[in-house]
């Protein structure tokens, strides 16, 4: 009764995530019902494999509801309000936050597991009917154990997300850094180098004859180990770089004597590199594997696997969904310093002028790295 009652102070916003959730965990729930489903009636070795496929969206979904349930505080000020209000604690919201969460994915895994029963009632046609097991005996337990995943590691992400520190309006949080250290540097940047100079050794000519190759999932041929482990290095490093590379590009900007739009915008880039560079690194990362394996199955027709296309679609999508929940958290958290400066007569144009900068910004940075993590995939799937 109090998420009905919490519902009904849900805005388009509230509504659009709550659904998003749902739908997120619906489609997980169908891979993981359609891996029992084949299960039925192969290996336990073929079996393994594809619960094994389930488990990238899975974590998807659950980064993506660590994301939402991080945000909420900020994007929401007035429902954490009236819950302290109502007597609620840090520990109570923290449950509440984790509770909405795991409620829409128990509804859309629900769902699913209802379009998984009826189409095992003899209506699954011969294309659907290895995918729900049709005609075999289905365990009551084995559904039930797969859909509580969905719900209980979104819930629990949820609630790890939630500092016990910013769950109350007012509460004091650690103070937002606008620095790397050194190591914090020199990591990804080994990472880089190591992983440049591994891919170099596993594609240079007559690499093929040494070893045993690497057979890549999802058709997408073979490799060499050398190549791939040196691919995997490489992303990693311009993962970890995206960070300090926003910070960079908002220092670039007030190099000199800047103008009150670049000053504005380069501040801010620095101030937000640390919320906004793992959202971004990952919708890098993500976008550039998907990218890359379409245009290897586009040059290969006949290669493409229908399953590994969704769940990158589903990957991808949860994690544009995260980027704008937490660039619509930087707004919030931005909105009392954007209101003093008009107070101050700042023009509204030179604040949504210097949004569309650190915009431009940080879409240079997703390109940049994304470009490369890019580059080098198609290298290790020539």
């Amino acid at each position: 009764m109090l998420y009905l009652r919490l519902a009904r102070g849900y805005r388009i916003a509230d509504l659009g995530r709550w659904l998003l959730t749902a739908t997120a965990a619906a489609a997980v729930a169908a891979l993981l019902l359609r891996a029992l489903g084949h299960a039925l009636g192969e290996p336990a070795g073929v079996s393994v494999e594809r619960l094994l496929w389930c488990l990238p969206p899975l974590a998807a979904v659950g980064w993506f509801a660590a994301v939402a349930a991080r945000a909420l505080p900020a994007v929401r000020p007035e429902r954490i309000t009236g819950l302290t209000a109502a007597g609620a604690g840090p520990t109570s919201i923290r449950t509440l936050i984790a509770g909405e969460t795991a409620l829409a994915c128990a509804l859309g895994s629900g769902l699913t597991l209802l379009a998984f029963l009826v189409l095992r009632n003899d209506i699954a046609g011969p294309a659907l009917a290895p995918a729900v097991g049709l005609g075999r005996p289905l365990p009551a337990a084995a559904p039930i154990t797969l859909l509580l995943l969905v719900p209980l590691v979104a819930g629990a992400s949820a609630a790890a997300a939630v500092p016990l520190t910013e769950a109350l309006p007012g509460g004091i949080g650690l103070p937002h850094r606008t620095g790397f250290g050194s190591l914090r540097l020199a990591l990804p940047v080994g990472g880089l180098l190591i992983g440049l100079a591994l891919e170099l050794y596993g594609l240079r000519p007559g690499a093929d004859q040494d070893g045993r190759p690497v057979g890549l999932p999802a058709g997408l041929g073979a490799t060499s180990a050398a190549a791939l482990i040196g691919w995997a290095f490489a992303a990693l490093g311009l993962a970890l770089l995206t960070g300090p590379l926003l910070a960079w590009g908002g220092r670039l900007m007030v190099i000199g004597r800047p103008t009150p739009l670049r000053l504005l915008a380069g501040r801010g880039l620095t101030a937000e590199a640390h919320r906004l560079g793992a959202p971004l690194a990952v919708l890098a990362l993500s976008l550039a594997a998907g990218l890359t394996a379409v245009r290897y199955w586009a040059h290969r027709p006949g290669t493409v696997h229908v399953v590994p296309a969704v769940e990158t679609t589903l990957i991808v999508c949860c994690t544009v969904a995260a980027v704008l929940i937490r660039a619509a958290q930087i707004r919030n958290s931005r909105r009392n310093v954007a209101a003093v400066l008009v107070q101050l007569g700042a023009a509204p144009r030179l604040l949504f002028g210097a949004a569309l900068l650190r915009t431009a910004a940080a879409g240079t940075v997703l390109l940049v790295t994304g470009g490369l993590t890019a580059a080098l995939a198609a290298g290790v799937l020539r």
